[in-house]
């Protein structure tokens, strides 16, 4: 029981840590300015944590002795750049409703999903898992890590939504991600 409740303290502290001025804060930040429903975002953010890393703590290991690391690199960088790229083109009115074509759960599930693959969170995710050997404190321990470093900032932003806030959020967004794509690449 003590050992598990280790292995659940130390996950949360360590992703939680970790995601602080990370992508995936950015994207529940663009998320919210786009659709303006906190709770679907949130859902859609713990199912894609959630399944991202049972993933991880199973196939962690395969992957990164089955796919070159210079390929990982590549793929995440343009990744990167692609989403910032999508940042500045405006928003339709139907979209910022929540009425988009996805909505706005799918669309945090898949891009949560997708953002993760090849991640810090996803790397830290398998070490602990290695390290304590407890599946399920680890997973529930690291899911409730992304929840805490992105929670406040879904919450803030849907505070702070208005036409203004989101072109100054989506322009401050679009840099920061076209960043990392090059800084992946480099």
């Amino acid at each position: 029981m003590l050992a598990s409740l280790d292995a659940f303290a130390s996950s949360t502290l360590l992703v939680a840590i970790g995601e602080i001025g990370d992508k995936t804060q950015l994207l529940s930040l663009a998320l919210v300015c786009r659709y303006r429903k906190p709770w679907p975002i949130l859902a859609g953010v713990i199912i894609a944590t959630l399944v991202n890393h049972g993933l991880s703590v199973w196939f962690g290991e395969w992957l990164s002795t089955h796919i070159p690391s210079h390929w990982l690199k590549w793929i995440l960088g343009i990744g990167f750049i692609a989403l910032g790229l999508w940042m500045l083109i405006p928003d339709k009115d139907e979209e910022v409703k929540g009425e988009g074509r996805f909505g706005p759960f799918l669309t945090a599930l898949v891009l949560f999903f997708i953002a993760e693959i090849g991640d810090k969170t996803q790397l830290a995710t398998v070490a602990l898992a290695v390290r304590f050997q407890d599946f399920w404190a680890v997973l529930l321990g690291t899911t409730t890590g992304m929840i805490a470093a992105n929670l406040p900032v879904i919450w803030v932003a849907h505070r702070l939504a208005s036409a203004r806030f989101e072109v100054w959020a989506h322009r401050v967004s679009a840099v920061l991600f076209i960043a990392f794509g090059i800084w992946a690449l480099v």
